[in-house]
């Protein structure tokens, strides 16, 4: 089983949204800290959002009112809201827990 499976990218338009999921194999509840990160080609890794066990949230600065960071221990699942997207967002979206990191998803902000 992979530990951490990401899912929820694709395709949309400038302004568009779209939910990423972030399903663990085990209980996320072992985790304190959870996050969201992405990563352009040729870049650092960067960022996006953590999310506390007690639901206490950080965002980078190039997402901060567009994008939201959620959790859902019962669900053993993480979720990022990403709403207004625009070019710049196109990224792999990766799913973090401590050591653990997700395969990825592609998200491809295009008209």
């Amino acid at each position: 089983q992979v530990p951490l499976l990401e899912s929820g990218g694709g395709l949309v338009q400038p302004g568009g949204s779209l939910r990423l999921s972030c399903a663990g194999s085990e209980s996320i509840s072992n985790f304190y800290v959870m996050g969201w990160y992405r990563q352009i080609p040729g870049k650092q890794r960067e960022l996006v959002a953590f999310i506390t066990r007690d639901g206490v949230t950080r965002y980078g600065d190039s997402i901060k009112g567009r994008f939201t960071i959620s959790r859902d221990n019962a669900k053993n699942t993480m979720y990022l809201q990403m709403n207004s997207l625009k070019p710049e967002d196109t990224a792999v979206y990766y799913c973090n827990a401590g050591i653990i990191w997700g395969k990825g998803t592609l998200v491809t902000v295009s008209s």
